[in-house]
């Protein structure tokens, strides 16, 4: 077995549980390989620290598969896939549709599975698992046992792992439109075209967690309403009336037909419109609504555009603050890894000093159930999510 011998002066990540080696970690090589072959990782005093597959053409040369001395074949894949679901079911009982395989988080670097009802959409971002796709679809099908397989492997990540971009059926054959359910709510999602895999599970338990903020009198605004998740929660909770804006017009139309599947044809205002100029013009026109909700894409991509991403959080923070009644609820959330918690937290607090508003947190989390972190893994902590009491001051 070829064997990465790390540096000395390395962080002690491996050993905390994080599952990447960089090139500039590696002190040296033992031994031939080719690349995506599975090695052994030692750090400089020769202990073991774990098996993973090399890949010299990424930054990330080797991607841990696991901590302990065992064979890496099919079995091991269809046990790592099966102690995922059984993860699912354990947390979420009864549930069809979620993200069902989570990366690094469930100890499958580079591989990621989003199962609707009877359909599983597969993402395989490295080459250690693209050579290892037979191993990972006869593990699929034995403990999902699916309809059909779909791959969404049209992804630029892909290409620094010298890998091509694709999609299509992998195994099977279903519709594209795919029916689910979360929290009560149907959704339609396209497995095909829809942003990442279709669907953004990770907020499941967050979307459920608005239900005690809405009333049968209450108004909700929903700022980048995306597939209209947040806001059919809030109509299904009881909200009075709902408005739900996005820039983007196929985005609202499909919002439109998840409201309509769930026979919500009510009191629904579907605006398209980039959410930034329609905050600031809510404002300007003295508009304000019981409970605001404001659920942006990253703004951050990579550490340089952490500054401009932090002006644009707080310009939608604090407008969106502004329109919410005195002693209202703001829900605010943010899915940039680069803007940290604490960097997070003092956004909102700089928002709300700026709009002459006290907050009172009520609710704060990050993904739910079907997005484990491994701690030490900070790359897993990128999702933000709070609620907040809000009142005014002179």
């Amino acid at each position: 077995m070829t064997k990465v011998i790390l540096n000395k002066q390395r962080r002690k990540r491996l050993e905390q549980g994080h599952p990447w080696v960089y090139q500039s970690e590696v002190a040296k090589i033992k031994g031939e390989y080719e690349a995506g072959d599975i090695v052994d990782v030692f750090n400089h005093q020769n202990h073991f620290l774990g098996k993973g597959y090399i890949n010299p053409q990424s930054q990330m040369i080797v991607r841990i598969l696991t901590h302990n001395d065992e064979e890496i074949n099919q079995q091991f894949f269809i046990r790592k896939i099966e102690k995922a679901w059984q993860h699912r079911e354990r947390f979420i009982p009864g549930v069809r549709s979620c993200r069902a395989i989570y990366g690094e988080a469930d100890f499958l670097p580079g591989l990621v599975v989003d199962k609707y009802e009877d359909v599983l959409v597969v993402q395989i971002v490295s080459l250690g698992m693209e050579v290892r796709k037979d191993w990972i679809l006869k593990g699929l099908l034995e403990v999902f046992k699916p309809q059909a397989i779909y791959l969404r492997n049209d992804v630029y990540v892909r290409e620094l792992e010298g890998l091509e971009q694709e999609k299509g059926f992998w195994y099977g054959e279903s519709p594209t439109e795919i029916e689910i359910e979360e929290n009560g709510v149907k959704y339609i999602v396209d497995i095909e075209d829809g942003q990442k895999t279709g669907f953004f599970f990770d907020q499941r338990e967050n979307r459920a967690a608005i239900k005690p903020l809405i009333t049968n009198d209450s108004t909700v605004l929903d700022c980048f309403t995306h597939t209209g998740s947040f806001m059919l929660n809030a109509y299904l909770y009881g909200a009075q009336h709902v408005t739900a804006v996005d820039i983007s017009e196929h985005a609202i139309e499909t919002a439109k037909r998840n409201a309509a599947l769930n026979e919500f044809n009510e009191n629904i205002d579907f605006v398209v419109a980039n959410a930034f100029d329609y905050l600031r013009d809510a404002v300007q026109q003295g508009k304000q609504w019981d409970v605001v909700i404001v659920d942006p894409p990253a703004f951050a991509k990579s550490r340089h555009a952490v500054k401009k991403a932090y002006r644009g959080y707080k310009d939608v923070n604090l407008n969106g603050l502004k329109l919410v009644k005195e002693g209202g609820y703001f829900v605010t959330a943010s899915c940039s890894y680069h803007v940290d918690p604490h960097m997070f937290s003092e956004m909102v607090q700089d928002a709300a000093f700026d709009a002459h508003k006290v907050l009172r947190k009520i609710h704060w989390s990050g993904a739910g159930y079907d997005h484990p972190e491994i701690l030490g893994v900070d790359e897993g902590n990128y999702l933000k999510f709070a609620i907040y009491e809000v009142t005014s001051r002179k």
